[in-house]
């Protein structure tokens, strides 16, 4: 997975269309938490969203879900628990966010 390029990801809106801008969802503690959705895209295989919360945004860190179509229909986010693929989102993300501008 770690030879994934900016060329290869696929923007998507199923995030944005099912649930908003803003997701609530519940941390492993069982605390619902609310996040913003920076982002979403396929790359490698899976389809990724990328989320802030408050505390995050100021301490400029993001959370990685993968994005998981039910039988149903329906989306899920799941956390990304492999370290190396968490890594390798995150880092994409970044390259695809650098802003080149003066």
């Amino acid at each position: 997975m770690t030879d994934l390029r900016v060329e290869d990801v696929q923007r998507l809106h199923l995030v944005r269309e099912a649930f908003g801008e803003e997701l609530e969802l519940e941390d492993p503690d069982g605390h619902t938490r609310i996040y913003r959705l920076l982002d979403e895209f396929t790359a490698g295989g899976s389809s990724y969203a990328i989320v802030q919360d408050e505390p995050m945004r100021k301490a400029d860190e993001i959370e990685v879900f993968r994005l998981v179509q039910n039988e149903d229909g329906s989306l899920s986010l799941e956390t990304v628990e492999d370290d190396e693929e968490w890594e390798t989102i995150a880092e994409l993300y970044d390259e695809m966010s650098v802003s080149f501008e003066d």
